[in-house]
């Protein structure tokens, strides 16, 4: 696996990373030995720059990415987040980043994972109420202190990481981005480009629907939440956005690869500083996604996508209303 720099501070990573939320919440059921293993496989193949989160289960899926990496730590960057607060009943809390809690959540993240330091630390979301420069403060405390190396945040506005980042340099920004979400090419990536900070999009995937899996809503896993959080997976739009994946499948055809790995490897195409973190809780996907690291696309092939999936044709928002007013703050 090819290595990519989030930043300019050092961060080198695997260019295609493992997000691990699926395997502990919110897409259907879980197997913890087959999500232990994936994380395994993983290594082997080179992806070792493993996506966590202190609110993914919650707090169980820090525990599963400890276990799975107990005695292969130094080969691994690894990267969690604070910031949206839920309770031990799953209750979501609101959003902070006082420093006050900035330095709770690293220290339970800290023992969770059962590692002395974490490579990377996102502030998950931004606290409206709380200074940004506060938050990146106090997060610099902690590079002081080793505990963390590399700081991070994920959906923040162009002027928050301007800010941030003249508190302490930010390695890396976290956002939604894929053939189906990309507003961050407008302002946030050029943004980047000229400070110098990495980009890691999650839910390269457009959180399943280019892999060309789903053929109906009836396709969806058991017990699986997409449809009630995500309004692209709503009944209304689900078939639109079915037809634009098919798109995609018709292209991926014709170059023998599959849909998945053509829409990681046009992500691949789109900047050095680009490394996506295609989430997944079984081997056979992991592979699947790995291989996307060896496709080559055209100026033709390029062309191609982008006609048959043009800027803002998916159907639906990315987020529920309520969750579209905590990104880009």
């Amino acid at each position: 696996m090819q290595q990519r720099n989030l930043g300019s501070e050092g961060l080198a990573v695997s260019a295609l990373g493992l997000g691990c939320m699926g395997m502990s919440e919110f897409y259907g059921t879980t197997d913890e030995d087959e999500s232990i293993a994936t994380i395994h496989r993983a290594i082997e193949l080179g992806v070792t720059f493993i996506d966590t989160a202190d609110i993914y289960g919650p707090f169980t899926n820090e525990k599963l990415v400890g276990k799975a990496i107990a005695d292969r730590r130094d080969e691994v960057q690894l990267a969690t987040k604070f910031g949206n607060v839920r309770g031990e009943d799953g209750s979501f809390q609101g959003v902070s980043g006082k420093p006050e809690y900035v330095k709770k959540a690293c220290d339970a993240s800290l023992q969770r994972l059962g590692v002395d330091h974490i490579d990377l630390y996102y502030q998950h979301r931004v606290d409206p109420d709380t200074p940004i420069e506060e938050t990146i403060g106090a997060m610099k405390e902690l590079v002081e202190a080793g505990k963390v190396r590399y700081l991070g945040m994920s959906e923040a506005g162009a002027e928050t990481i301007r800010k941030a980042h003249a508190v302490h340099p930010i390695s890396a920004l976290q956002s939604e981005y894929s053939l189906f979400t990309r507003d961050v090419e407008d302002e946030i990536l050029p943004l980047l480009r000229e400070l110098g900070i990495g980009f890691v999009p999650y839910s390269p995937l457009g959180r399943g629907f280019l892999t060309g899996r789903f053929k109906s809503i009836e396709d969806m896993p058991e017990n699986d939440t997409r449809s009630a959080r995500f309004p692209r997976f709503a009944e209304e739009n689900f078939m639109q956005n079915v037809a634009l994946a098919d798109r995609i499948r018709e292209i991926s055809n014709d170059k023998n690869v599959t849909p998945g790995q053509l829409a990681l490897a046009w992500l691949l195409h789109q900047g050095e500083e680009v490394v996506p973190i295609p989430g997944t809780k079984r081997r056979k996907y992991l592979e699947e996604n790995a291989g996307a690291a060896d496709v080559t696309l055209t100026d033709e092939d390029l062309r191609c996508i982008e006609g048959a999936m043009p800027r803002g044709s998916a159907a639906g928002e990315r987020y529920s209303e309520e969750m579209m007013r905590a990104v880009n703050r």
